[in-house]
């Protein structure tokens, strides 16, 4: 059974900023560059049937490209740090993104997601670290900031169970359409 997630991929000179701040935090375990996502929807594991009629109702999805930064950098684990994140900027197109895959995945039959939705981007995973090394770690580097990129479209991953970070196969590729596009308008009449 695959576990797959849908995800929108980091360009790769946001992957190549991001990449700049490994290093120098004891127990983390870092993230490789190309493994960097933001994760829309996870689902786990899954049968084959319902891979594919997930991967029929996201071939359906009509939404525009959108633009987005990372910034910030923060953590999971507010007493035992695990994760290590870059901040994403609010966009409602990813947020309208990401709640029509969740409406998706009720109609088909998952459970809802028990988490808020809260776009990030995991850079290291961290085992023992004390709070104190992690504060420390981000007084530099709080002021992250990328330029813009343009997402074109959003991706069906799969992982292998693991302890996180990687390495993830793509699967499918659902393009967003460019922004200002207009879908022709069919009359049913025909010439």
């Amino acid at each position: 059974m695959p576990r797959l997630f849908t995800a929108l991929e980091i360009p790769r000179n946001a992957a190549m900023s991001l990449s700049l701040l490994r290093g120098g935090l004891p127990g983390a375990r870092w993230i490789d560059v190309e493994n960097y996502h933001i994760t829309l929807r996870f689902f786990g594991d899954v049968d084959g049937r319902t891979a594919d009629e997930i991967v029929d109702r996201l071939d359906r999805i009509d939404r525009p490209e959108f633009q987005l930064n990372l910034t910030g950098m923060g953590f999971f684990g507010s007493k035992k740090p695990h994760s290590l994140w870059a901040g994403v900027t609010h966009n409602p197109e990813m947020y309208a993104l990401q709640a029509e895959i969740e409406r998706i995945c009720q109609r088909i039959g998952l459970p809802p997601d028990p988490r808020k939705f809260s776009p990030h981007v995991t850079v290291a995973r961290m085992k023992n670290a004390r709070v104190d090394d992690v504060v420390h770690y981000l007084e530099g580097r709080g002021n992250f900031l990328t330029s813009p990129f343009t997402v074109p479209r959003f991706v069906l991953l799969s992982s292998r169970e693991s302890v996180g970070g990687g390495p993830y196969i793509t699967e499918e590729v659902f393009s967003l359409h460019e922004a200002g596009y207009a879908p022709p308008v069919e009359t049913g009449l025909h010439p």
